[in-house]
């Protein structure tokens, strides 16, 4: 497949309104969602395919709506912004194989949220964010 830049390139813009965020949220999942079905005449390329990937279509799909989830109660609308800025950007750059295998593996299928650690785990990492003041330190 021939790379050209401009394919997916979009210019980047503010929403003017809620709704109209939701709805280039909505077009960008309907974007990636597209991106994983596997059309004969060639318009949209199977990400699986391109990539050479050994997982299902599902699972990706899964992965991504998992995205998709975990910020839907965002409500600021520049962080929206932020947030359909860069899944564009991953959209445009995963589409026109500008990323590696490790990139789609490592991104879109690990878990995004770091597991619970133990306090020994955390002691012999040298550090501890869950620490308790002592009540002579003056601060409360």
């Amino acid at each position: 497949m021939t790379t050209i830049p401009s394919r997916l390139a979009r210019a980047t813009r503010a929403s003017i309104s809620a709704a109209d965020a939701r709805h280039r949220a909505i077009q960008l999942y309907r974007d990636w969602y597209r991106s994983l079905t596997n059309c004969s005449d060639g318009q949209a390329p199977d990400i699986v395919e391109l990539y050479g990937l050994d997982v299902s279509p599902t699972q990706i799909r899964h992965a991504i709506r998992e995205r998709f989830e975990s910020n839907r109660y965002v409500t600021d609308p520049r962080a929206i912004d932020v947030l359909l800025l860069k899944g564009r950007q991953d959209y445009q750059e995963t589409m026109n194989c500008w990323k590696q295998v490790d990139h789609i593996v490592g991104i879109l299928l690990k878990p995004q949220t770091q597991p619970q650690k133990t306090f020994l785990q955390r002691f012999y990492e040298g550090r501890d964010e869950q620490q308790v003041l002592p009540a002579a330190s003056g601060v409360h």
